[in-house]
């Protein structure tokens, strides 16, 4: 089979000090990031000089639950600014990069997330994507007048209507709605209005939004699902998803059934959908250089948090019951996130790992795929599951900041666009552009023309 041509996409995944557990502890590391704007400025600008297409800032809405020693201990998921205030203000420093950040559809509303989207477009000249998530930590119940979390299904069952919502009220206005006409006292043309009044079973939301069409005509969708629920989500509405996958054989399986379930069930161009998977880099000019990087920040890594952690990464279940050093209990399928749960557990049962062991080899990069090397060597691993169609892309996760993003995009950049794998200058002004995303037109369009005629 011939290799896959063209150039990929990447993603700069910021987590404020950097995706290791411990990059907090790093000396290089900006230990005050989590409020500190002038980092995410600079990190962000580092990113665009990159030609990254975009950053990425996940979010939720509560502390993380674990051991008051683990938590005290941590800087992740702690204490953070609110990402749409964020990548809003993010946007009048920079010129041409995406800005995608997380809403979940548990506990917002469709019309606040409609309208702060549609906000953040305009003011960044359609740059900016929805990272669509149903909330994982049961905390955040309790922040919202809840004394219980929805279950899996139910949430993706919100979710859906949630997200039909979002997309239907960012079509409340033709892109040519508004004719400003002074001569003719006539600010809007009323025949482009369009009033959504949807009815649900979990909302009912009238409209129309009174935020104009955005300039990407709807700002990009990003998910992360892989049960059944979370794929069904990301084949009817994603046009990217980051994924949690380890090894190429599972992703490149998850990549050809969430885009051929996309084109089979929702009548999408599978095209249409990037999937790009997490990926964190240690970096260095010799292989022996990188292989020292992340050891010394594997020994800042608190074995009480590394357990807490991997407690996290399987859906809450509390460790602290069994042996540290001996093997990993039987696991029930939680609530939580099941793309991060069956990996790790599979992990552990394959190498026959103990507790200690399994923590602390997922919890430098909370369960996502690391890798160590030159920069030739992380170019033969994007370039490898990119050509065998595994990955549109990657998600790419520092793991301390800003020092680990400036290695990739001072060292693995310069390799990638001397293999033609990637972009030397931005030729679009979007994130759809980009990412080669067509515009969608509105859903009314077809009425419109059909008027015409």
């Amino acid at each position: 089979m011939a290799k896959r041509k063209g150039q990929l996409r990447l993603g700069a995944f910021f987590n404020p000090t950097g995706h290791h557990v411990a990059s907090w502890r790093h000396p290089d590391a900006q230990a005050d990031a989590n409020v500190n704007f002038q980092h995410y400025v600079e990190i962000s600008q580092t990113a665009e000089r990159g030609k990254f297409d975009m950053v990425f800032l996940a979010d939720n809405l509560a502390m993380r639950e674990a051991s008051m020693e683990a938590l005290s201990r941590s800087a992740q998921y702690i204490s953070n600014l609110e990402p749409m205030t964020l990548i809003a203000a993010l946007s009048a420093v920079t010129s041409r990069i995406g800005l995608v950040c997380t809403a979940t559809t548990s506990y917002y509303e469709p019309y606040h997330v409609a309208r702060k989207f549609a906000t953040m477009d305009h003011i960044s000249g359609g740059r900016v994507g929805w990272n669509l998530v149903t909330s994982g930590t049961f905390a955040e119940a309790y922040n919202f007048n809840r004394d219980a979390h929805f279950g899996h299904a139910e949430r993706y069952d919100r979710a859906r209507e949630f997200a039909e919502i979002v997309v239907g009220l960012w079509d409340s206005w033709d892109d040519d709605a508004f004719v400003r006409d002074k001569a003719q006292g006539l600010f809007f043309d009323p025949a482009k209005l369009h009033t959504l009044n949807h009815i649900g079973k979990h909302f009912k939301v009238k409209g129309p939004l009174n935020t104009p069409r955005p300039p990407q005509g709807h700002p990009v969708i990003v998910q992360a699902g892989t049960s059944e629920d979370g794929m069904d989500i990301s084949a009817r509405f994603a046009e990217v998803i980051f994924s949690a996958h380890w090894s190429i054989d599972a992703c490149k399986k998850y990549s050809q059934e969430v885009k051929t379930r996309a084109a089979d069930k929702f009548g999408r161009d599978p095209d249409h959908l990037k999937v790009m998977p997490g990926l964190s880099c240690f970096v260095a000019a010799t292989e022996s250089e990188a292989n020292e990087k992340y050891e010394y920040m594997q020994s800042l890594i608190h074995p009480v948090v590394a357990r807490e952690i991997l407690s996290t990464i399987l859906g809450g279940y509390d460790l602290s019951k069994f042996p540290f050093d001996g093997p990993l209990p039987e696991i029930p399928m939680t609530g939580g996130s099941q793309s991060t749960m069956q990996p790790a557990i599979d992990m552990a049962r394959k190498e026959n790992l103990s507790i200690r062991q399994l923590a602390m080899r997922i919890a430098g990069a909370r369960g996502k795929s690391v890798i160590k090397g030159t920069p030739s060597q992380i170019a033969d691993h994007i370039q490898h599951w990119f050509e065998e169609d595994a990955a549109d892309g990657f998600n790419v996760m520092p793991p301390f900041l800003p020092g680990g993003l400036d290695d990739f995009v001072n060292m693995v950049i310069p390799e990638l666009q001397r293999r033609g794998l990637f972009r030397t200058e931005y030729t679009g002004r979007t994130l759809r552009e980009h990412l080669g995303l067509p515009r969608p037109p509105s859903r009314y369009a077809d009425r419109a023309n059909v008027a015409a005629e």
